[in-house]
C-alpha cells in the first residue's frame, strides 16, 4: 500500500470566523488522535493567529499543516453574526471544494457555518450541504449522520417544519434511499438493511393519524424493494432508532431534520459526524454549530472534528 493510500491529504475549512470553528480546527490538528497525513487548512490567517494567541494553541504551519489564507474583507466580532463572517466562511468552503475537485485534497472536512451570516452576505444556501452540492455541480446529494451506533440519512434538510409533508415526496425518498444503498458498502456494510421512519406519529396508524404513509411512503418503499433495495417501513420513528441501535438495521432514513438528528445527537453529541453522500469527493463535518456562547472561553471540544477527520480518511482509503 502506498504512503498516499495510507495517509490521505485532507482539507479542513475553518468555518465561521466569529465562532468556534477556528479553535476546534487548531485543537484537532494538535490532537494525537487525528489521522496521520498531510492537511491543508482553509481560513483567515489573522483569525487563526488570534485564536492561537488567546488560547495558547499552535498554528497550522507548526502542526505539519499548510494554510491557504482566505483573508477577511471586513471586521468580524466574536460571537456575532455579520456579512463579513458569512463571506469569509463561504470563500473558505468554496476554495476547499475547488481543491477537492482538482484533486489537490482527497477529502474535505468542514467546521460549522452560521446560516444567518451566510444570508447576511447574500448567499442563498441554507447550509453546507446545499452549498457543496451547487459548487460541485452535483444536485443528487444527501446528508447522513454517523455516531452512537446509528447511521441516519435525511429526505429533507433545512426547511420549515410546516413545509415538510409536501417536500417528502416519493421521488425524493427514492433518490435518498438509492444513495444510502449505494454508499453504505463504503462503511463496511456489504448488504445494507435500511429502515424508513414514518412521517406521522405511529407511522400514521393506518391512516388515522395522517395519510402520507399510505399515499406516499409505502408506494415508494414497494418500488425500491422491487429494485432489490432492502428497505423496511415506514415504521414508527419513536421506536425505530432503538431497533437500529440494537443492530436490526444498518441505516435509518428520516423524513426531516429534527426527526433524524435528535436521536443521533442524544446518542453521540460531540462524537458524531456528518457525511455528505453523492459528492464527487469525500466530505465530512462536525455535529455541532458555531458555539457563539463559548467562543471566547477556549473550551470548545475538538472531538467531533477529529472524528470527522477519521471518517474522511477512512472513506478516502475505501475509494
Amino acid at each position: 500500500m502506498s504512503a498516499e493510500t495510507r495517509a490521505p491529504r485532507l482539507g479542513l475549512t475553518a468555518g465561521d470566523p466569529a465562532g468556534i470553528g477556528p479553535e476546534v480546527v487548531l485543537k484537532a490538528l494538535a490532537s494525537p488522535e487525528r489521522p496521520a497525513g498531510p492537511v491543508v487548512v482553509y481560513g483567515a490567517m489573522a483569525v487563526l493567529a488570534d485564536r492561537a494567541r488567546r488560547f495558547g494553541l499552535a498554528l497550522p504551519q507548526d502542526l505539519d499543516a499548510r494554510l491557504v489564507d482566505v483573508p477577511l474583507d471586513g471586521p468580524v466580532e466574536l460571537g456575532r453574526t455579520s456579512a463579513a463572517a458569512g463571506r469569509a466562511a463561504a470563500r473558505s468552503v468554496l476554495r476547499g471544494v475547488a481543491d477537492a475537485r482538482a484533486g489537490h485534497v482527497q477529502g474535505l472536512v468542514t467546521a460549522p457555518l452560521n446560516k444567518e451570516s451566510l444570508h447576511a452576505a447574500g448567499h442563498p444556501w441554507p447550509g453546507h450541504t446545499e452549498m457543496l452540492a451547487e459548487a460541485a455541480g452535483t444536485p443528487d446529494v444527501a446528508m447522513m449522520f454517523v455516531g452512537g451506533g446509528l447511521r441516519v440519512a435525511l429526505v429533507t434538510i433545512h426547511r420549515p417544519l410546516r413545509t415538510v409533508p409536501d417536500a417528502v415526496t416519493g421521488g425524493e425518498l427514492r433518490r435518498v434511499a438509492r444513495l444510502v444503498h449505494r454508499e453504505l458498502p463504503r462503511f463496511g456494510v456489504a448488504r445494507p438493511r435500511i429502515a424508513l421512519c414514518g412521517l406521522n406519529p405511529h407511522a400514521g396508524e393506518h391512516g388515522i393519524l395522517g395519510r402520507e404513509e399510505q399515499e406516499v411512503l409505502t408506494p415508494a418503499v414497494e418500488a425500491l424493494r422491487r429494485e432489490g433495495i432492502d428497505l423496511s417501513g415506514p415504521l414508527p420513528a419513536d421506536s425505530l432508532f432503538v431497533r437500529a441501535r440494537r443492530g436490526e438495521f444498518d441505516a435509518v432514513i428520516a423524513g426531516y431534520h429534527d426527526q433524524g438528528l435528535i436521536p443521533v445527537k442524544l446518542a453521540a453529541f460531540g462524537h458524531a459526524v456528518n457525511v455528505t453522500l453523492g459528492l464527487p469527493f469525500v466530505r465530512t463535518s462536525v455535529d455541532h454549530g458555531t458555539g457563539f456562547d463559548i467562543v471566547e472561553k477556549g473550551i470548545a471540544d475538538p472531538t467531533s472534528m477529529v472524528e470527522a477527520m477519521k471518517v474522511a480518511a477512512d472513506l478516502v482509503r475505501v475509494g
